[in-house]
């Protein structure tokens, strides 16, 4: 397999479905065990597939550089289903309210259900839009899925029904086949020396999203009342006034779909004309069957459930009275608390993940990570009490280093992310298998935060385990993690040779 200056080049950017067969290198690279017992078989995204034009060096290959404007297209596109999805969500009550004439007690069923609508659609198209990126190639499924997004969002902040609130979220769920898309070309633009910045960017652009939506959301909503002065004169915004948010969302989403159809780079190769016959794609179930997919997903599935139940969970637990379990926060300390997260979790994805990565392997950080959720969750009655005993200086000294601390376990989504790529049974496959994995995640946004929020709320209510109910029951979904960790194949540790050992290897 190897040609007179070395392994032929690994290549990043091969089609997932509609392929012609390449040949498999199946030298394990992602292992540090040169047995020979072939169990990886590819470099950083886990595909081991060669080119086809063969020659080079697979050296330069992996010390190509990431393709700066691609990946920033890219991270913008993945801000937009983030700021869509959590756009809403400041002002979804009051139009509830206004909208539906309802009584109060009945608002927190048709705000979860006009919320949950958007990820039960994305769940139900996930997959397909997936394959579609496969066949039709990359850059058109991304343009017009950004299109869909952008003018659903847009003209969600038109409703005068609730019927209507449901129908335009379930469209925006439709078209929010952005991130599949996105994330499978992200790969096809990294190399195995480059993939873990590339996710890294990917993690800090949808923190970024999850801020700026609420951050639009809250600030623009009935602007006529809140800046008279500049909005006060427009009827436009009387009439609809929570129309402005939503617009502004929706040219976020017309401005990153542009900037794609002119400037993004097609990552689909297509089909050789030499080589007619295609393999037929493997089936969503052969994916799921296949070695190790299943305990990679699984790990997916959990880290981020942990992600989703704490997300859903702070906000109100920081606005909750401290004796009922909670931090007493004023809605100004809360934006303080929500902006610090996000500038550290940044932070940590930008700065120690990427290093940390290379050094220990994508498994050495995902047990670092489960290993610190239960002690993060821990930290939050344990700050609590300090309220409750009226050290609010002791409260207000360590909780905020625990909570800029904590934000490390942020780097578990990008490390369980690279696990998916190397745990691909191809390069074919890779599309697909992030689809099913990015529907599992929009199934457990569609019911996760309900039930997490609710089992906070009967902690705080009956006070039982003193309000801390839904802290125990996170710190042992927690620690159940480790099991299916212990199982992580070798292809998914993400730990790369040294060229000096590969080339060892090969004159073995």
């Amino acid at each position: 397999m190897a040609s007179s200056n070395g392994r032929k080049p690994l290549d990043e950017n091969t089609p997932l479905l509609a392929v012609d067969p390449l040949p498999i290198y199946e030298e394990a690279l992602v292992s540090e065990d040169s047995n020979g017992n072939g169990t990886g078989t590819g470099t950083g995204t886990g595909t081991g597939v060669l080119k086809s034009n063969g020659g080079g060096d697979a050296g330069e290959e992996e010390d190509k550089p990431l393709p700066k404007l691609q990946i920033f297209l890219l991270c913008f596109a993945r801000l937009i289903e983030p700021i869509a999805f959590f756009g809403i969500f400041p002002f979804l009550p009051k139009m509830i309210e206004e909208t539906g004439n309802l009584d109060e007690e009945d608002i927190g069923f048709y705000s979860g259900f006009i919320e949950s609508a958007f990820s039960f659609t994305q769940m139900l198209l996930m997959i397909q839009w997936g394959r579609a990126s496969d066949r039709v190639g990359r850059k058109p499924v991304l343009v017009f899925s950004l299109t869909g997004v952008a003018i659903a969002t847009a003209i969600f902040g038109l409703s005068k029904r609730i019927w209507q609130m449901v129908v335009f979220r379930c469209c925006a769920g439709v078209f929010a086949g952005t991130i599949v898309t996105v994330r499978t070309m992200l790969s096809e633009n990294s190399t195995a020396n480059t993939q873990a910045r590339a996710f890294s960017f990917f993690a800090f652009s949808g923190n970024l999203g999850i801020f700026l939506g609420p951050l639009i959301g809250g600030v623009f909503s009935t602007p006529a009342e809140q800046w008279p002065k500049i909005f006060g004169s427009f009827q436009f915004l009387k009439d609809y006034p929570y129309a402005l948010p939503t617009f502004i969302t929706g040219t976020i989403g017309a401005g990153a779909a542009i900037s794609c159809a002119i400037l993004v780079k097609e990552t689909l190769k297509r089909k050789d004309k030499d080589h007619p016959t295609v393999k037929p794609p493997m089936s969503t179930l052969e994916i799921i069957k296949s070695p190790g997919v299943g305990i990679v997903l699984g790990i997916y599935c959990h880290v981020m459930t942990l992600g989703l139940a704490y997300t859903a969970i702070t906000p109100v637990f920081w606005f909750t009275s401290v004796e009922k379990g909670g931090y007493g926060f004023t809605p100004l300390q809360n934006a303080a608390f929500i902006a610090g997260i996000g500038v550290s979790q940044s932070l940590w994805l930008l700065f120690v993940f990427p290093p940390l990565q290379h050094k220990i392997g994508t498994g050495g950080v995902l047990r670092l990570c489960l290993y610190a959720w239960p002690i993060f969750f821990i930290s939050a009655p344990v700050c609590n009490a300090f309220l409750r005993n009226g050290w609010t200086t002791a409260f207000w000294v360590v909780a905020p280093i625990l909570q800029i601390g904590g934000s490390g376990v942020a780097m578990a989504f990008t490390g369980v992310q690279l696990a998916l790529n190397d745990i691909a049974p191809s390069q074919q496959s890779l599309g697909t298998l992030n689809a099913i994995a990015l529907t599992m995640t929009s199934g457990i946004r569609t019911v996760g935060p309900a039930a997490f929020t609710s089992l906070f709320a009967a902690g705080a209510k009956t006070q039982f385990f003193h309000g801390y109910l839904v802290w125990v029951v996170l710190v042992l979904v927690g620690l159940l993690g480790l099991i299916p960790l212990a199982y992580l194949p070798e292809k998914a540790e993400g730990k790369l040779k040294k060229r000096g050992q590969e080339s060892e290897d090969e004159d073995e």
